[in-house]
């Protein structure tokens, strides 16, 4: 079964305070649903388009781990806490 991964890219971010909210409650949400970091920074040298911004990594076991992560209460909690503090794009796909 092929792994996959969260990858979430932080356009804007709004609210700095709405941001620490959402990462206190993520963090645990997200690696007791087996989630592992392996990327959470800002882009190092961006090509192509040429965007510096944050980018996260998460892998998880399978796909379907990775969506029970996503619509676990814990994580939805942290979104609540998120709200309108950035604009970002998280996609789920799946490992070859």
């Amino acid at each position: 079964m092929p792994k996959a991964y969260w990858i979430s890219a932080y356009h804007a971010v709004h609210d700095e305070n709405k941001l620490a909210a959402y990462a206190k409650l993520a963090l645990p949400a997200v690696t007791e649903a087996g989630g592992k970091f392996l990327a959470r920074n800002m882009a190092a040298k961006a090509y192509e388009a040429g965007v510096l911004q944050r980018t996260v990594i998460v892998e998880f076991e399978s796909l379907e781990k990775a969506i029970a992560c996503h619509d676990s209460p814990g994580y939805q909690a942290a979104l609540e806490a998120l709200g309108d503090g950035v604009t970002r794009d998280l996609r789920v796909v799946e490992g070859v």
